[in-house]
């Protein structure tokens, strides 16, 4: 088990390039069990959850590699229909193998899957809209199993909230369906329109993308492709706080800004400096900073994977400031440590009051409760007083890739030892 060993009060200035998105990666490489013929994806970031996904793939008998960000996948024939706990007890993703495998060989089993604990995500919501596709399925020791002898069946299929994850997944199933889907009340994040554009480029016949209602043709099979990730949105919006919280200037390269402008717009109203170019975004503190007031929503509204790194930003602003979160029941796993550091931040239920206070912080010895978490921790560390350790560290292996690297290119002191 490996550390953050942080030593503060650096100002941290620079350029630093976003890497590809790991949440549009994930339902990528699923998307590829559709198909017999090979793929090729590009901008794949080098993840632990890549990694398991990688290992998913080959363990139902898919020849795969990933090489300099690049993977090559080729599925002909799947030697297994099963998703063992072992590895999907480690990622909650994992449970969208269930609609492709049933999509292509109209039988899966797949383990209940794990992932952060911050609070429900139950997968109802995925089991309900493959059961309305036409699968018969039931939970058999910690497994779903899955069956459709006759195939699935286009079906129109309204979801009781949009769920980026059951979006995803039932346009992966509806993609080999017979007939006509109509999915509703869809989730509309950047990573839904970058997985159509993939299952598009395979063969798929989709439109509505980043639309609440999208429709679905099935067609009997699906291609190659070659295909670019989308770029991180959640870790160029990290990136950006690396200069606002130390008083530098950092320029995220890679990225659209157009995805991120809800969270742009809460930096801007705090005070922060952001300067937009055709694809990159800087951040800097060049006035006064003010508290805000913001609550977390589905897309385009505020990201909630965006909330715990504005929080320990907030901490250093002025004043009080209010995060509200409306996505995750038990996701302020975070203001304990962030408090360890001598920020003061006060839970009531869902809404967490930030007194903010210009450096406030103090290094200490904290511990990373799940991804996000994480990330807010290690940049408290870099505006802080003296040295902080970050612990459990494997959370942020999930989902940044080489933040150490890309921090001390900035000018951070940030050592990763064993713990």
């Amino acid at each position: 088990m490996h550390k953050f060993v942080v030593q503060g009060g650096r100002k941290l200035e620079g350029t630093v390039a976003a890497s590809g998105s790991k949440n549009s990666a994930l339902p990528l490489l699923f998307a590829t069990i559709l198909s017999s013929k090979p793929v090729r994806l590009s901008r794949v970031p080098h993840l632990k959850d890549i990694d398991t996904t990688l290992k998913l793939l080959r363990g139902i008998g898919a020849e795969a590699s990933h090489e300099n960000g690049v993977v090559n996948l080729n599925l002909p024939k799947l030697t297994s229909l099963e998703a063992p706990y072992d590895l999907v007890r480690t990622m909650r993703a994992s449970i969208l193998m269930l609609g492709p495998m049933l999509a292509r060989e109209r039988s899966a089993r797949v383990s209940l899957p794990g992932g952060c604990a911050i609070g429900s995500r139950p997968v109802d919501i995925h089991l309900t809209g493959l059961e309305a596709l036409g699968a018969e399925l039931k939970l058999e020791h910690g497994y779903v199993v899955g069956v459709c002898p006759k195939g699935l069946k286009g079906a129109e299929v309204k979801f009781k909230m949009p769920s980026v994850g059951a979006t995803e997944h039932l346009l992966m199933a509806a993609s080999l369906a017979e007939g006509r889907s109509v999915l509703r009340n869809c989730a509309r994040e950047p990573e839904i329109v970058d997985l159509v554009k993939f299952l598009r480029a395979m063969g798929a016949k989709i439109k509505g993308e980043g639309e609440s209602d999208i429709e679905v043709e099935g067609v009997a099979s699906l291609g190659s492709a070659d295909y670019e990730v989308m770029f991180d949105r959640i870790e160029a919006g990290t990136l950006l706080f690396a200069g606002l919280m130390t008083g530098g200037r950092v320029r995220v390269d890679g990225m659209d800004a157009s995805c991120l402008t809800s969270f742009l717009d809460a930096l801007k109203e705090s005070g922060a400096h952001i300067e937009i170019g055709s694809n990159w975004v800087a951040a800097s503190a060049q006035g006064p900073l003010k508290p805000i007031r913001m609550k977390t929503e589905p897309y385009p509204g505020f990201p909630t994977d965006l909330q715990a790194q504005l929080m320990a930003y907030l901490a250093l602003v002025p004043g009080e400031s209010h995060i509200e979160e409306n996505i995750f029941e038990n996701r302020f796993m975070h203001v304990p440590e962030l408090n360890r550091m001598n920020a003061h931040i006060d839970v009531q239920g869902p809404l967490a009051v930030i007194h903010g206070k210009p450096g406030c912080y103090d290094g200490a010895t904290v511990m990373a409760t799940d991804l996000r978490a994480s990330a807010s921790l290690v940049f408290a560390g870099l505006a802080a007083r003296g040295e902080t350790q970050v612990r459990r560290i494997y959370h942020l292996d999930r989902g940044y890739e080489s933040l150490e690297k890309k921090l001390s290119s900035l000018g951070a002191s940030i050592q990763r030892e064993l713990d």
